[in-house]
């Protein structure tokens, strides 16, 4: 498995200084409060973000390029990483390919998109890279393909679980509810976006990903801490399913926004 090849390391960079605090503040009661931030409040520094992606498949690799013409820079990474160049090129100067390590060592955000089952081995291989950063978590457990350890995530709810599996991180589960088609083809859509629920502990790692989402062409909605990603796991009733903020409130039960 590739994610075992390379050697090096990077200090963890502190994202916090990357952003200023009292645009962050106001980047969250803007995501808690509102659900139109594709035309309010950005998240903090609106500099270029540097992203690493572990798992450039059909989720990575449509965040990647979404995120590449919004002016990220990124180095995208897979088990087969030379079937990545041509999406690299294509993507720009500011995308280039590298090994697994290389992208959680690079990134000062870093989304982890591969199955489930590699969850536990790429924290144990990139702790040292991965920690302190914000990492965004698309992951989804199916026993049919991940064995036994997915029914004991479902069992827990995956926000819970997959911080186990990633200690020391600053963790978002972010974009797994939708499937790639969906990513593909309602990103930046005309009137009311589609909407991507978030979950984590880290009202600066939240914001971060509230940016990315908006950055994507969606519409971020904080449901709550990572114990309260249940609510959007697969099985349940807004898993997959293409609905705007104000659709997916109502759906979980969240209080409607004051106009």
């Amino acid at each position: 498995m590739e994610f075992r090849t390379v050697g090096w390391h990077s200090s963890a960079v502190n994202i916090r200084s990357r952003f200023d605090l009292r645009a962050i503040a106001a980047t969250w009661l803007a995501v808690m409060t509102c659900i139109v931030p594709s035309r309010g409040v950005r998240a903090a520094d609106d500099a270029p973000l540097k992203i690493g992606v572990i798992g450039t498949g059909n989720i990575g690799g449509t965040l990647a390029t979404l995120w590449a013409k919004a002016g990220h820079e990124l180095v995208i990474s897979s088990r087969h990483p030379d079937e990545l160049r041509d999406l690299a090129r294509s993507l720009g100067p500011k995308v280039r390919v590298g090994t697994s390590r290389e992208a959680a060592a690079f990134g000062d955000v870093v989304l982890i998109s591969v199955p489930y089952m590699a969850l536990p081995q790429v924290g144990r291989d990139f702790r040292s890279e991965l920690a302190g950063k914000v990492v965004l978590d698309t992951g989804n457990p199916y026993p049919e393909r991940d064995g036994a350890m997915a029914d004991e995530a479902r069992r827990k709810g995956t926000g819970v679980t997959s911080a186990e599996y990633l200690p020391g991180t600053r963790l978002v589960r972010a974009f797994n509810a939708i499937s790639a088609g969906n990513l593909k083809s309602q990103a930046h859509r005309s009137g009311e976006r589609a909407a991507i629920p978030l979950a984590g502990d880290d009202a600066t790692a939240l914001a971060v990903a509230a940016r990315l989402v908006r950055d994507a062409g969606f519409d971020p909605l904080v449901v709550g801490s990572l114990a309260r990603a249940r609510e959007f796991d697969v099985g349940t009733k807004v898993y997959t399913e293409v609905l705007t903020a104000r659709q997916l409130r109502k759906e979980l039960g969240l209080a409607p926004v004051q106009e």
